[in-house]
């Protein structure tokens, strides 16, 4: 199937001469896709979108993890036009932000205050500082088994890309394997009396070990330490109240966003009053200046976050997410078998937060075989960094995807027979987000 890239390729141009990077997210950018084949969205409905060009395409990943109910999804957008039209932001708090704090501590009822913010950068940092005030101590320690936490120097500090931050700034954050209480335990005594806090999130890929999250809350505490839940992508996808509300582990402090929006830009930082009430006007400590942002309770955004949580307590959102990732599982699984690379195109992950490896001859992950996977797919009328569904798929879109996947995966077999991957991927390997250069 041929396609025109003519004016996404014209657009990515421009787009670069404009904005560094050529997006506003490093994990959009024109080198995750590959060359002349990054298409620039015009606009979407439900599970699809349509590049510049014209070219239709079933989206996976919606908005990096953030569309979970399609786009254009009729009852949010009701509440979002009705909230418009009574003003957006003004000199004092609007009625929406009670009944939207209201709205979400009955579906986080593990958490006793929230506070809103319009990124999930603002409220992890928030709940960093905060943890940092209640205990008096300087150092954070973050699961270094995880990707991203923050766009803030406490974690960009661990990345590749940590030009610009003090190596100072580096030295106050330390790391910790995921599932290996030994090892964390061990981060303690190094660092006797200095951890403020340990931030992970809890289940992301695959379910914690059992007795995991328990023994870890108990580490923590007993260090005098505050545990930290990012429950950006658990949060909703998992279940409406994220992994807490899954596995019955109730962190200190714990941080949403994403599909709490379904596209609207809302954050929220929750937890314990205790801790909370630091940053308000009715504790004696000495203040903690905590999320005071001009945009932070925008009317509609939080009227889309009430309007996304009724429609998950309506419908049982996960329940659809982990069905519908279930049915792509067992297909794509079964085409990438048919064709013999099984052990090359492997999807992971849990029904609701899939994402897909590509593993060269050598069994090794592949940027080089990521990159023809993600041509086949595109050229299919297929799009995403990952296979992360939306409630909004239907069987056909299933269905077609493992078509495309099916043809992706007999082109895939070429490449590894031939052993000349160069010649089947058109161009420049797609990168990773962090990397020191160019």
């Amino acid at each position: 199937m041929t396609k025109s890239f003519e004016k996404s390729v014209a657009a990515n141009k421009r787009l670069h001469d404009l904005i560094p990077g050529g997006a506003h997210t490093y994990a959009k950018g024109e080198d995750q896709f590959p060359e002349h084949m990054a298409p620039v969205i015009d606009h979407g409905d439900g599970a699809h979108v349509w590049d510049v060009d014209g070219n239709e395409y079933i989206e996976y990943g919606s908005g990096l993890r953030a569309v979970s109910l399609g786009h254009r999804h009729p009852k949010v957008l009701e509440a979002v036009r009705r909230e418009i039209d009574r003003g957006s932001n003004f000199v004092r708090p609007s009625i929406i932000e009670l009944e939207a704090a209201e709205r979400f501590l009955a579906t986080v009822p593990t958490a006793e205050m929230v506070k809103f913010a319009k990124n999930g950068s603002d409220a992890t940092t928030a709940a960093v500082k905060l943890a940092r005030a209640v205990t008096g101590r300087p150092l954070v320690a973050l699961c270094g088994d995880q990707a991203f936490f923050s766009i803030d120097d406490w974690f960009i500090t661990r990345t590749p890309m940590s030009a610009g931050i003090p190596a100072e700034i580096g030295d106050l954050t330390v790391a910790f394997p995921y599932g290996d209480l030994d090892a964390t335990e061990e981060l303690f005594r190094q660092h006797d009396g200095k951890i403020a806090c340990l931030i992970l999130e809890a289940a992301t890929q695959q379910d914690p070990p059992a007795g995991y999250l328990e023994g870890l809350r108990d580490l923590v505490h007993r260090h005098g330490a505050l545990l930290i839940f990012d429950e950006m992508i658990t949060g909703f996808r998992l279940s409406a109240s994220g992994a807490q509300g899954l596995f019955g582990v109730t962190p200190d402090l714990s941080t949403f966003g994403k599909a709490l929006g379904n596209g609207f830009a809302v954050s929220a930082l929750a937890g314990k009053r205790e801790y909370l009430e630091r940053g308000g006007l009715r504790d004696s400590h000495e203040r903690v200046f905590l999320l005071s942002t001009t945009h932070g309770a925008e009317t509609h955004a939080l009227a889309a976050a009430v309007a996304v949580m009724d429609v998950y307590a309506e419908e049982d959102i996960p329940a659809r997410l982990h069905e519908r990732g279930e049915r792509l599982t067992r297909g794509v699984r079964e085409v990438a078998a048919a064709a013999g690379v099984q052990d090359h195109v492997v999807v992971r992950g849990r029904p609701g937060n899939l994402v897909f490896a590509t593993l060269d001859e050598q069994l090794e992950p592949s940027q080089l075989y990521r990159t023809l996977f993600l041509r086949e797919l595109i050229t299919g009328g297929v799009i995403g960094p990952s296979f992360v569904v939306s409630s909004a798929l239907t069987d056909a879109d299933i269905d077609r995807t493992v078509e495309v996947v099916a043809g992706a995966c007999a082109v895939y077999r070429q490449a590894l027979d031939a052993q000349d991957i160069q010649a089947f991927i058109g161009g420049r390997p797609v990168k990773p987000v962090f990397r020191r250069f160019v």
